[in-house]
């Protein structure tokens, strides 16, 4: 029975090791991808420091190379127009990072997703997945800033696995504890990957992929454990994605020049 013990682990682990072994090369394929999101102020390419602009979280490239996929709560809630701020889009590593303006083409707050163009040279595009065919068990990765300009825009990676396809509505004692938006979401049915997988704030925005280097979410939110400042000191390593289904929505709904 010894040979049938071997066998049945080499079944069950075998598509979590080839994950782990391909996962280098994923990630030199993807981190080309991976832009920060925020607000900037004039020059118009400044350098990325603190004085001069501001990280809110992480978004990836799609299409033509000059569209951005992040957050829709990512965004701010207004720029400050008198001072020329402008939304932003940080491209490169490190001290090395610049801002590029960028416009908001599209929005869904229900969804949590946004859609950002920005100027300049484009960059390498991310394919999209179909998020239908995701499976609970199925091992994913997620690439983005986790803790912002702290880290010094450096893309940090991290991998999982798909641990339940679910409402993408957070679990409430009393109804009081619902909001407006969560109500939405629950009328129309939306669902969103968990993840067994770490994540912190900046890592709003990131995508989440599969194997084969394909988006097939867009991770939006983490389960604190009591206090947000225990989100860093104790992450509770549960996350939660959009299915990549609703962004090739969105992005079909677009006229881009």
């Amino acid at each position: 029975m010894v040979w049938l013990r071997v066998l049945l682990c080499v079944f069950l682990t075998g598509p979590l090791v080839a994950f782990a072994n391909d996962l280098p090369d994923l990630i030199a394929r993807i981190k080309p991808s991976i832009v920060g999101v925020g607000v900037a102020y004039p020059p118009r390419q400044p350098i990325f420091r603190g004085d001069r602009a501001r990280y809110m979280g992480t978004g990836f490239v799609v299409q033509d190379g000059l569209t951005v996929v992040t957050n829709a709560h990512v965004l701010p809630a207004g720029v400050d127009a008198p001072s020329r701020e402008l939304i932003a889009v940080f491209v490169g590593q490190g001290k090395n990072a610049t801002a590029r303006p960028a416009q908001l083409l599209a929005e869904d707050k229900d969804l949590d997703l946004a859609v950002l163009r920005f100027e300049g040279p484009p960059l390498p595009a991310l394919s999209l997945g179909d998020s239908g065919k995701v499976r609970e068990g199925d091992s994913v990765a997620f690439t983005g800033y986790p803790l912002g300009e702290a880290m010094g825009l450096t893309p940090v990676t991290h991998r999982g696995i798909v641990s339940a396809i679910t409402p993408m509505v957070p679990p409430a004692s009393r109804a009081g504890e619902l909001t407006a938006l969560h109500v939405s979401r629950a009328r129309k049915g939306l669902m969103a990957f968990q993840l067994d997988a770490t994540a912190y704030p900046g890592n709003s925005g990131s995508p989440v992929y599969n194997d084969l280097g394909e988006v097939i979410g867009v991770l939006n939110s983490v389960v604190v454990k009591e206090t947000r400042e225990n989100l860093l000191t104790q992450p509770s390593g549960i996350s939660y994605a959009i299915p990549s289904r609703h962004i090739v929505t969105l992005l079909a709904g677009l006229s881009v020049p």
